[in-house]
């Protein structure tokens, strides 16, 4: 394990609360339910005007943004030292939002080491099926159970809630409760936390800046997984604010529109005329993909779904920024500060102030 050491960093404030708190009459007696656990830290010299809120994925939690598997400064300190507020979340049932069947009912099991090794540390390339984890070289380590780096991050890694549609309905109560007390923030997202971003936006547009999808969860209109529900509405799975109105999601009509290119998988679209998002209609988006990860192949139609209905959607894969071996976990990876990097470069080029 390696740890830098830096500058100090001279902070303002900060601490931690709990957003969308419920009080659930059990047989237990009544307990805390739904609530959202947010840590937050403001530097002395902050040098942009909106926050940053940082969303882990399915399975994660808020500290996947702390630091990396192999002891360095994550994405919120890196952040913090660019003169942002930064706001880490630990979604509901995850980290210090803790998980319990009495509060939010059914849960899945913990991810094993095998299915992890394969899927975000490149440990197993040979198993993998997607033809470009052979590409993966960023992981901080060998990926394959005993690898200290990888012990680090299973330890992280818990249940989820089974249920896609209460997944979402709790990650919109929970990201307007936090931004109606923080106010305008962007938003940086991952994996399974991807729909947090458009969710929250779609319902406090006011209050979302941009958004930074990193790896976000998909293909549109796909099922998530076994056993854990489909993306009815194209990218969530309760419904956002269309125009013309859907009032069901079989109103949306969608076909599959052909590859761009070899390598990369067909994706749903809505059906032309497309129904727009006029919510998220001015709210720049950064769909960042790497080129090893099992997500590489479809993250296009995000971009695809989004742009369709009206949101200003771009597609950042990493190769094209010289960025090379990155898997499905960017902000865990060796290149983790070039990474930020782009997305920085990225924020300041369309988040006015």
């Amino acid at each position: 394990m390696t740890t830098r050491h830096q500058t100090p960093i001279s902070i303002a404030d900060q601490g931690c609360f709990w957003v969308n708190v419920e009080r659930k009459p059990t047989p237990l007696g009544t307990l805390a339910s739904g609530q959202m656990f947010v840590q937050y830290q403001i530097p002395v010299e902050q040098r942009h005007p909106y926050p940053i809120v940082m969303v882990h994925g399915g399975g994660g939690q808020g500290t996947d943004y702390l630091s990396t598997p192999d002891g360095r400064p994550g994405w919120a300190t890196w952040f913090l030292r660019q003169g942002y507020a930064v706001y880490v979340v630990d979604r509901p049932g995850h980290g210090r939002a803790p998980f319990h069947p009495e509060t939010l009912g059914p849960m899945t099991p913990p991810p094993p080491y095998e299915m992890v090794s394969a899927m975000f540390s490149g440990g197993s390339p040979e198993t993998a099926h997607w033809p470009q984890a052979r590409l993966h070289t960023q992981w901080p380590g060998s990926g394959k159970p005993g690898d200290p780096a990888l012990d680090q991050l299973m330890a992280a890694l818990g249940p989820m809630i089974p249920d896609l549609a209460q997944t979402h309905e709790r990650m919109k109560q929970c990201g307007v409760a936090l931004l109606d007390r923080i106010g305008p923030a962007i938003l940086v997202t991952h994996s399974m936390g991807g729909p947090f971003g458009w969710i929250v936006a779609d319902e406090r547009p006011e209050l979302v800046k941009g958004i930074v999808a990193v790896e976000p969860v998909g293909p549109a209109f796909d099922p998530i997984g076994p056993n854990m529900g489909q993306l009815d509405w194209g990218l969530t799975a309760i419904p956002l604010h269309f125009e013309p109105a859907a009032a069901q999601a079989s109103d949306l009509q969608i076909e599959r529109r052909k590859a761009p290119a070899a390598g990369l998988m067909d994706c749903n679209v809505q059906v032309e005329p497309a129904r727009q998002l006029p919510r998220l209609a001015e709210i720049p988006v950064a769909v960042v993909v790497g080129e090893a990860s099992f997500m590489a192949p479809f993250e296009h139609g995000a971009v695809d779904f989004l742009t369709q209905a009206g949101v200003p959607a771009e597609l950042v894969r990493l190769e094209n920024h010289g960025i090379h071996g990155n898997g499905h976990m960017v902000m865990s990876e060796k290149n983790s500060d070039e990474v930020a990097a782009l997305i920085d470069q990225w924020l300041q080029r369309k988040v006015s102030r």
